[in-house]
């Protein structure tokens, strides 16, 4: 975990720099950046980064066991860039199938809707990440099984995964065209935008994760068409900023339906129905809204004012800062207090992208956020040992806690509360 989280201390600026020059080339283009999605996208990468670091993953079996108990060969020191390759082209080809699983079986969708569900296509949707704590379950069945059958060493599944990970990110824009011959090889922006597309003839093509033959080879590969612009997003809109509710939406709705259908084999079989499947005596009793024109649909976009949407980056960059610090702290710090820290980010998290939705429950949960730092402040009289880093940081922290709370009253009051209920009246 210390480990990975220094390698976050390095990844996480990159991200951020390449998603200014994005903005940027926006910008300079003229285009209109949805900054609220933005945001949105980027409390996802950060639940699902903390979700890994904090090990608040729930996995049934461990990959050094399915190693020890199902590996046919042993590679030796002198085949290492070998088994380094090797492992690379097993994980990309687990890697499509797993992603294939996750869009067609109900379920697995519910693991995967968050990474889908932005309106737009850019650099930060590639950080709308999952939150389940069981997404490990279906990866190590897939790559884990397939590598530890080779031998493939846990150091090297350790070094490949991140990098294959991050590889995916770069694709996630608009703003690149075609790349020529690389077209036939890698997975391009090009091709992406397919994936992300939900116009009729994009759905489920373009499975693929660093190598594009993999969609070839199983007839799932769909040329990006000139005549049909890509229409991003998911056909039963998530209608939130909030990355908690994106992740566990469609999960409650096939909750609901098995508790609620009449059917009793539905009960048990809607979970692994192609996804979108629910049982018909609850399509009849509980419709719920779907996109049938993706062409003519409105986008989820609330009316905020250039202020807010300006407090909001700042609300953003004090979470992302206090989530660097913790990484910055790892060995530092002992267990207990590093899953404390990450339990309070994650918390932050939670309560303002719902004031962001405009949820009086957002400004309640700012006050708890509030009462919870001043307690611990008061209590060690320090911040998670800020101190010894920041002459004063401590203090520093806590006037801004203090004026983020009366800022957010402000907003929510005089701006926020009033706009929710001229929309709703």
């Amino acid at each position: 975990m210390e480990l990975y989280g220094k390698i976050l201390l390095i990844a996480m600026p990159c991200f951020v720099v390449l998603i200014l020059i994005e903005m940027g080339i926006g910008l300079l283009k003229g285009d209109t950046i949805n900054l609220m999605d933005s945001i949105s996208s980027l409390f996802s990468g950060m639940t699902n980064i903390l979700k890994d670091t904090l090990g608040l993953t729930i996995t049934v079996l461990s990959y050094p066991f399915l190693l020890s108990h199902l590996a046919l060969f042993q590679w030796s020191a002198e085949n290492v860039v070998f088994t380094y390759l090797l492992c690379f082209i097993i994980m990309d080809f687990g890697g499509y199938w797993y992603h294939r699983i996750s869009h067609e079986i109900n379920y697995f969708w519910n693991i995967h809707i968050i990474h889908h569900s932005s309106e737009e296509y850019n650099l930060p949707c590639a950080l709308r990440q999952q939150f389940a704590v069981f997404t490990n379950i279906l990866s190590l069945l897939i790559y884990g099984i397939l590598m530890a059958l080779i031998g493939i060493p846990t150091e090297v599944y350790a070094i490949v995964a991140p990098i294959h990970l991050f590889a995916q990110f770069w694709y996630h824009t608009k703003y690149i065209k075609r790349l020529g011959i690389l077209e036939k090889i890698i997975v391009t922006p090009s091709h992406h935008r397919v994936h992300h597309a939900m116009n009729d003839i994009y759905l489920d093509k373009n499975y693929s994760q660093i190598f594009i033959i993999w969609d070839k080879l199983f007839g799932t590969f769909q040329e990006e068409l000139e005549t049909v612009p890509p229409v991003y997003g998911v056909k039963r809109p998530v209608r939130t900023w909030n990355p908690f509710l994106i992740n566990f939406q469609h999960f409650y709705l096939m909750l609901h339906d098995a508790v609620k259908t009449s059917d009793w084999k539905d009960k048990f079989l809607l979970w692994f129905k192609p996804t979108g499947y629910r049982p018909k005596d609850m399509e009849e009793k509980y419709p719920v809204y779907y996109i049938k024109d993706v062409q003519h649909f409105e986008k989820y976009n609330p009316n905020y004012s250039p202020l807010f949407k300006a407090w909001s980056e700042i609300q953003m960059t004090s979470i992302f800062l206090l989530m660097s610090f913790l990484f910055y702290s790892f060995g530092n710090l002992h267990a207990q207090e590093e899953l404390h820290y990450g339990l309070f980010i994650l918390f932050s998290i939670f309560s303002f992208s719902s004031l962001m939705d405009k949820k009086f429950y957002g400004w309640v949960l700012e006050i708890v956020k509030t009462l919870w730092a001043m307690i611990i402040l008061f209590q060690t009289k320090d911040w998670f040992q800020v101190n010894n880093s920041i002459s004063n940081g401590s203090t520093i922290l806590g006037v801004f806690m203090l004026v983020s709370f009366l800022t957010n009253s402000f907003f929510y009051f005089k701006e926020l509360k009033e706009t929710r209920m001229v929309a709703s009246s």
